[in-house]
């Protein structure tokens, strides 16, 4: 592949991963504005609701003050799928696993954003129906990305199909 359309891929990636990013940050900022000190704002009786919640852990109120922990683990996982990202060819087969990577780090950037200004992730979406633990949109774009990504590598590629992950680079047939 050439490298200036190699290029153009990973221009694309980041220039979509920016948008991602702005998206849930101006989600939060309306969060901030229009739910904070202010009781939920009710879209769906006992069902869905928006209300103002910093969360300082992870899901379920899990590791309480640890924004160092979840600060390393954003770098971990930026640099993991930094690799991974390189290495997955560009080709149009692969475009879901590009995509699932892209919007990963978009969800984990997002919520590191808040954890380094902040403190806390701020998060709003409440499903009441269920009880379920308040998220935001970064955190939608991280777990629907994960189970496409989990459907993808058991579902649809095969084994040979995800070799390249294997090899040095530059050894495999990778479309570049």
């Amino acid at each position: 592949m050439k490298k200036d359309h190699k290029a153009k891929h990973y221009v694309l990636a980041v220039v979509l991963i920016v948008v991602a990013v702005l998206l849930d940050q101006y989600t939060k900022y309306l969060a901030v504005t229009n739910l904070k000190d202010k009781p939920a704002f009710v879209l769906w009786d006992k069902v869905f609701e928006l209300t103002y919640l910093e969360n300082r852990g992870a899901a379920f109120g899990l590791l309480q003050n640890r924004q160092l922990f979840f600060i390393c683990i954003a770098v971990v996982i930026f640099v993991f799928i930094l690799y991974c990202y390189i290495r997955i060819p560009k080709t149009g087969k692969y475009l879901p696993l590009r995509l699932c990577g892209i919007f990963i780090v978009a969800g984990a950037a997002g919520n590191l954003i808040d954890r380094i200004r902040f403190g806390y992730v701020v998060d709003f979406f409440y499903f009441r129906l269920i009880d379920f633990p308040v998220f935001n949109v970064a955190d939608i774009y991280v777990t629907v990305s994960f189970a496409v990504l989990l459907l993808l590598v058991f579902f649809q590629y095969k084994e040979e199909d995800l070799e390249f992950f294997g090899k040095k680079k530059g050894t495999s047939a990778d479309g570049e």
